[in-house]
């Protein structure tokens, strides 16, 4: 694919692209690429084509008519599989879209198919027994992230413009880093994310994954707003997401920028890289301090949630299918098992609090700017680098990740755009944060740092 879904649809509109033309280059590269990167689980092509020409023919309309889009695996699709990438679910076939799903393909959006995840989306790698390792497309021996890798490498190597994540602990941002895309993590309940799997239902979200700023807000206006079918969704404030980019200026916005939150340790790479771009947003002319909540490891909060969640959710499946589930998502599933009820909740009060937290301090400012990861792209066959800042990474439940929590924890919009290279060529992301529903003004600031 070339350019964007924004001028994707645009041309389609204006008749100098066919969404014939336009669904057939992503169809091509998908052959050409996918099977080095096994980004895909499923492509659709004899509907994507079908549906396609019924945009040239005009009964298909909407703002990302014939737009091509991948979906992750773990979102459903009416009469495609959701297998979360586990072999118990390997014939589980959705019986409904998502209502965010149902938004896009009314908006004109084509699926050509779905894409790869770790089992359960527990990891912040993709790799599953069912369909095997996602590869980074910049360099294939590295990892894609995750958990949406599938849906990052399918936009990072130009087979589609615009995909559909979902970000539980940073699983959009990461991949998002790692893979050189653009990605966010929408404000909790902002974009419904029901019908589906019951996993993590007080942290993950549902966003998009693109090859551009606007892309992103393009995805968020046609996906956002409550729905019947998902009691967590929100009546947020109605904000016009791609209006929020034209002529946007640093004028008026408060930044803070913390390369650490206070606790977290990074490469040198990484810190150097995230340095340089504070030091060109300064220059074009951003107001800069540096500042951050009070350091705290989200862990210790994000755990008791997350594996209490995913007992309920995947716990099940582990006791019916033993056979089925990976040892290693078996052995997470299973760790939240002996968390009582009492635990759970004193967790989310202690949540609470620090949400709180978080919102008073962007009483003071507009935005908080980090690295997204604080390493680059590993090792394939690794489940998290070996060292960051050249300590040895703890035997815990994604450690690395820690940088991604705190928007999962406080419901924050959070997006991660790429800002250069590291020391192997591989890209490095910068996380933007906000107050919750302040989704515009994540959007606003990713489009100045990406200008």
């Amino acid at each position: 694919m070339t350019g964007d879904a924004f001028s994707t649809a645009a041309a389609i509109r204006d008749g100098s692209l066919s969404a014939l033309d336009a669904v057939s280059a992503a169809l091509d590269q998908i052959t050409e690429h996918n099977g080095r990167l096994n980004a895909f689980t499923v492509v659709t092509a004899d509907v994507a084509l079908a549906q396609a020409a019924e945009v040239d023919g005009g009964t298909r309309r909407g703002p990302l008519a014939g737009v091509p889009i991948s979906v992750k695996d773990h979102v459903w699709v009416q009469g495609l599989p959701a297998t979360n990438g586990s072999r118990a679910l390997a014939d589980h076939v959705a019986a409904e879209d998502c209502v965010c799903i149902r938004r896009l393909v009314a908006a004109g959006a084509i699926i050509v198919g779905k894409t790869n995840n770790p089992e359960f989306c527990y990891r912040g790698i993709t790799d599953n027994e069912l369909y095997g390792a996602t590869r980074n497309p910049r360099d294939p021996t590295r990892t894609a992230g995750g958990s949406s890798g599938g849906a990052a490498a399918s936009v990072a190597s130009g087979m589609v413009p615009l995909a559909v994540g979902t970000d539980g602990g940073g699983s959009i941002r990461i991949p998002s880093a790692f893979c050189g895309s653009h990605g966010l993590k929408p404000s909790f309940g902002l974009v419904p994310k029901l019908p589906g799997f019951r996993g993590w239902p007080t942290l993950s979200v549902t966003g998009p994954i693109a090859a551009s700023v606007r892309d992103l807000a393009l995805a968020l206006s046609v996906m956002a707003g409550p729905a019947a079918l998902d009691y967590l969704s929100a009546a947020a404030p109605s904000v016009d997401y791609p209006g929020a980019l034209v002529s946007p200026s640093w004028d008026g916005l408060r930044v803070a920028v913390s390369a650490d939150l206070g606790f977290a340790e990074l490469d040198a790479d990484v810190r150097s890289a995230f340095a340089a771009a504070i030091d060109q947003i300064s220059d074009a002319g951003a107001h800069v301090v540096e500042r951050h909540p009070e350091p705290r490891d989200p862990l210790a909060l994000w755990d008791p949630i997350a594996l209490a969640e995913g007992w309920a959710s995947e716990g099940p499946l582990v006791e019916a299918h033993p056979d089925l589930v990976g040892a290693d998502a078996a052995a997470i599933a299973r760790a939240g098992a002996g968390i009582t009820a009492r635990q759970y909740l004193d967790a989310q009060y202690a949540r609470e609090q620090y949400a709180i937290g978080w919102a008073n301090f962007f009483d003071d400012v507009d935005v908080l700017l980090t690295p997204a990861m604080p390493v680059t792209a590993f090792e394939l066959g690794r489940l998290a680098p070996a060292t960051v800042g050249g300590k040895p990474v703890p035997e815990s439940f994604d450690a690395w990740c820690a940088l991604a929590l705190p928007a999962n924890l406080a419901g924050l919009p959070a997006a991660s755009v790429p800002i250069g290279d590291g020391r192997d060529g591989l890209p490095v992301g910068l996380q933007i944060l906000s107050a919750r529903w302040r989704d515009a003004t994540v959007l606003r600031t990713a489009a100045l740092i990406s200008s």
